[in-house]
């Protein structure tokens, strides 16, 4: 029982190595990304093999024009306080729409009128982070489209409900360019991953050397014992 516990510590702790090998990359890819020069958002020909791995964080840029009529507000918790996400449907110059987060606005700045300035009718161009999809809501908050209640991007659902053609599968979230204004106020993605497995790895070896030290102990204890028993033994044939 105790061989078998030890080499299962040994395997998580090995496990947990090779998660931060993984996160590593992915950190160091990541980076790479947010960091390079801009490439023109997905069309419809790439949309098919879009993944996670090979293009979430990726920089983009696309032109075109703000629906403003159909924008999502979608509850945002963030450095500067609760609010909303502000996506908004833009057409594009390619021929299909992009959901992009322009931003953040606190609540007594709901209100699209609140904000005029910000809600801009003529051609432009947005850089951002390609994102992917965030479906059905958040933890214990379901997003509720009948009522205009939205606790994630989830891209399908908006388009959806928001009457969206030619949608994109993805989102962009906005870089920190100013709006007119002051708001929506964008460039406030957090690009962070939790990297504690090399605690974890070194936890698993550590009780893996716990077991090893106690095993050894309970041995010795063991065959001390039996020498007692057996010497005791002895001594009463005499």
């Amino acid at each position: 029982m105790g061989f078998a516990g030890i080499v299962g510590l040994l395997s998580l702790g090995v496990w947990q190595i090779e998660r931060r090998a993984w996160k590593l990359d992915l950190i160091q890819r990541v980076e790479a990304r947010v960091h390079a020069a801009p490439q023109a958002a997905p069309g419809p020909t790439d949309w098919p093999s879009i993944t996670a791995k090979s293009d979430e964080y990726r920089r983009v840029a696309a032109t075109g024009h703000f629906r403003n009529d159909r924008e999502t507000l979608v509850t945002a918790v963030t450095n500067d306080g609760s609010g909303y996400w502000v996506v908004t449907p833009l057409e594009t110059t390619d021929g299909f729409t992009v959901l992009v987060n322009r931003g953040f606005v606190p609540p007594n700045k709901r209100d699209p009128a609140s904000r005029a300035e910000g809600q801009t009718d003529g051609e432009v161009s947005v850089t951002g982070l390609l994102r992917l999809t965030e479906p059905k809501g958040a933890f214990l908050r379901s997003n509720d489209p009948v009522a205009g209640r939205w606790f994630s991007r989830d891209v399908e659902a908006i388009a959806e409900a928001r009457k969206l053609t030619n949608a994109a599968p993805y989102f962009i979230d906005a870089d920190a360019t100013p709006n007119p204004g002051g708001l929506p106020i964008g460039g406030l993605t957090v690009v962070a991953f939790h990297n504690n497995h090399l605690v974890y790895a070194l936890t698993w070896f550590t009780l893996a050397l716990m077991l090893v030290v106690a095993a050894i102990r309970v041995g010795r204890e063991e065959v001390r014992l039996r020498s007692a028993s057996k010497a005791s033994g002895k001594g009463a044939l005499h």
